[in-house]
């Protein structure tokens, strides 16, 4: 089995994401890190243009909800994966980028230069929340790592 020492895992909690973290917990070699990016989408900055929103105050104040909401998920996410990943005897990084999460794979592993990378497959059909708009076929033409693209545990 292909064993990696620097792994890119893009995860953010979901079933299908926690599928990804599993696999790239098998795929870590001992000793290996596992570089987790959580990538915050960028249509959360639109949010704050609703017309119920009507004077400034109530923006900035949505606005906090809105992000210490995000920084709580985020904060419980990692706790989770960090502590499985440290038991496992691999080291944990953590990177929170706001932006495309295509692009923002890319650009992450373009200066990072992991072994492999690690995603979740896109959610089914009629499964709640988001479904990703990641182009597979791009992310898989511009990495320079194999990418490895783990089924969706439903």
């Amino acid at each position: 089995m292909l064993r990696a020492e620097r792994i890119l895992l893009a995860s953010h909690g979901t079933p299908g994401a926690r599928a990804a973290e599993r696999a790239a917990l098998e795929l870590a070699a001992p000793g290996a890190t596992i570089f987790h990016l959580v990538v915050v989408p960028d249509l959360w900055k639109g949010m704050m243009g609703d017309d119920w929103l009507n004077n400034a105050s109530t923006r900035a104040a949505y606005g906090r909800h809105v992000e210490s909401q995000l920084a709580r998920e985020i904060e419980e996410h990692r706790a989770v994966l960090e502590g499985e990943v440290r038991a496992s005897g691999r080291r944990y990084e953590l990177k929170v980028v706001l932006g495309e999460p295509g692009a923002a794979l890319l650009e992450y592993a373009a200066t990072l230069r992991p072994d492999c990378v690690v995603i979740g497959a896109p959610r089914p059909k009629g499964a709640p929340g988001l479904r990703s708009r990641m182009r597979l076929e791009k992310l898989a033409g511009s990495l320079a790592a194999p990418l490895l693209v783990v089924p969706h545990p439903g």
